[in-house]
């Protein structure tokens, strides 16, 4: 039992299965190792994790908590320059990763994860044939994998409509 919950004169309130799962999501960040996004995801299906991933470097390969950070700026269509680190793989590709070396198939599930997945992952779920993805937040530069969405008939969802920013963006 938790004491804070049964303490409180307000009633309990149950979170929805979509709360649930993002905050597994938030537990799971905790392990990334890249403090430019912390970040994780988490794949379920009929209501039962399947999976989850975190941001981090690909196995036997060092961490930005270890090293630093291996950046790369990225010149955008409109002219505009960005920062982006590119040592780790993120959640979303981690947990797909996940599942297939555990041979979990996941068409059909819902990912969830911090923010609008990047293109790179968006093809990647959507090749996986994942039926939803629920974000936290939207990414910056989100466009991109929110159309190939549509598109494509997955579902997408938002906790909040706020974007999320990154230092040299």
């Amino acid at each position: 039992m938790c004491m804070s919950e049964e303490t409180s004169n307000q009633p309990y309130v149950r979170p929805t299965w979509d709360e649930y799962f993002m905050e597994v999501c938030r537990a799971v960040a905790k392990r990334a190792t890249c403090d430019r996004g912390r970040v994780g995801s988490v794949i379920a299906k009929d209501r039962q994790i399947l999976v989850t991933g975190y941001a981090g470097a690909p196995k036997g390969m060092a961490h930005c908590d270890e090293i630093g950070h291996q950046m790369k700026t990225v010149t955008h269509e409109d002219g505009h320059q960005s920062q982006h680190c590119v040592r780790t793989a993120h959640a979303e590709q981690n947990a797909i990763v996940q599942a297939a070396k555990l041979g979990v198939p996941i068409d059909g599930a819902t990912v969830y994860c911090r923010m609008t997945p990047c293109a790179v992952c968006a093809k990647m779920i959507i090749n996986a044939s994942v039926k939803r993805v629920v974000c936290e937040k939207r990414y910056h530069a989100g466009s991109e994998s929110e159309e190939m969405f549509r598109q494509v008939g997955i579902e997408l969802d938002y906790f909040e409509d706020k974007v999320e920013a990154y230092a040299n963006q």
